[in-house]
């Protein structure tokens, strides 16, 4: 176990952590000003990630294909709020789940009909194909520093919305009462339309971004659906702030964790057993995480309802 191996390691948390947050963002926000639980949330990181690749491979320019799967997406996640889920505002928090992954399943049948079954292939860009060498002896994939580049500017530029700006003060307001908000003349449904825009903008953000690192095929928003709401139980339902801390304890724990326990665990068990034993145990970190953080916080790090 080298520094150059931490140093690696830490830097893919943190690019996975910001790829959470893009995707916890919306989520969060979604659930603390309207209680709703929408599940279909990781349906638009999927469409995300197919638009960005269908787009790519047409145009041959990655920078096309994101931009066109980040406007494609939030038009999408608009018309999917302002035609169904809208109806689920005030019904109970089980029919929400029960809809919602009913539009899930709808999605990724649409999404194999249109595309197919098998994964497609998108590409980064090549000019960012190679290793940078930040400092003598250690280099990392320049893909990954642009990943970690794109996920801080927008950390920073949704802090400075939902902080310095009357929206923001307005969404500030619904996540923490929104019958006050009411009472107070913000038009919290148009608000909720723009904030579900916004957050599905952000899950193609992310879908593009991490489709050149992962397969870009049917279901692939579910199992990063699991660690958003880990994400927003661990940072508070409804915090912007606590939704960009969750995520980066959630990234680094669960990095880390893949990498250095079959390690530590190997000279215990041996090698052979640590490797069954080890990625088992590593990907209950996070979920023992949360369980730590709700017996000292159960509202979360940042809750933004008092």
């Amino acid at each position: 176990m080298t520094l150059t191996l931490i140093l690696e390691q830490a830097l893919n948390g943190l690019q996975f952590g910001l790829m959470l947050f893009l995707l916890a963002a919306g989520l969060t926000l979604v659930f603390g000003i309207m209680d709703m639980i929408n599940l279909a949330h990781g349906s638009l990181y999927m469409v995300g990630a197919y638009l960005t690749a269908a787009v790519a491979q047409a145009s041959a320019s990655f920078a096309a294909g994101l931009a066109a799967g980040v406007v494609g997406t939030a038009i999408f996640g608009m018309a999917l709020e302002f035609t169904i889920l809208r109806r689920l505002y005030q019904r109970d928090h089980i029919s929400q789940v029960l809809g919602t992954f009913a539009i899930l399943l709808m999605c990724n049948e649409a999404v194999r009909m249109i595309w197919g079954s098998q994964p497609i292939l998108l590409n980064p860009p090549a000019a960012l194909a190679g290793p940078v060498e930040l400092w003598d002896g250690f280099s990392y994939p320049a893909y990954r520093l642009l990943i970690i580049g794109v996920g801080l500017a927008v950390a920073l530029g949704l802090f400075l919305l939902i902080t310095r700006t009357r929206v923001g003060m307005q969404v500030r307001a619904g996540a923490s009462d929104r019958e006050m908000a009411l009472a107070m003349g913000a038009d919290v449904r148009r608000l909720f339309t723009a904030v579900f825009g916004v957050g599905a903008a952000l899950c193609a953000v992310a879908g593009g971004l991490l489709g050149p690192l992962v397969a870009v095929q049917v279901g692939m928003g579910e199992n990063i659906l699991i660690l958003a709401f880990v994400v927003i139980v661990i940072g508070g339902i409804g915090s912007v702030r606590g939704a960009l801390m969750g995520s980066l304890l959630v990234g680094v724990v669960d990095t880390l964790g893949r990498t250095f326990v079959p390690v530590a665990l190997s000279g215990l068990l041996g090698p052979a057993a640590a490797s069954g034993v080890g990625p088992a145990l590593a990907s209950i970190l996070i979920y023992v995480l949360m369980a730590v953080v709700l017996f000292w916080k159960p509202a979360g790090l940042f809750p933004a309802r008092g």
